[in-house]
């Protein structure tokens, strides 16, 4: 019974480790998509702005001059 004991002891530490190493890990996935979040809608934001300007550049399939 004290093996088994100890084999539960350890499969216990393992995976408390592991929960908290998962918990960081979260942690930054959530900031870093959080992050991310607020610069799509900065971007969005510029577009929109950008696009009610009528600031419309050349088009995409326009060469240039120098053609």
């Amino acid at each position: 019974m004290d093996d088994r004991q100890r084999a539960l002891e350890e499969r216990l530490t393992f995976l408390q480790r592991h929960v908290e190493q998962q918990d960081r890990i979260i942690l930054e996935l959530s900031r870093e998509v959080s992050k991310l979040s607020e610069r799509l809608a900065r971007t969005e934001a510029k577009v929109t702005q950008s696009a009610d300007a009528g600031d419309q550049g050349p088009p995409a399939d326009e060469r240039p001059p120098h053609w």
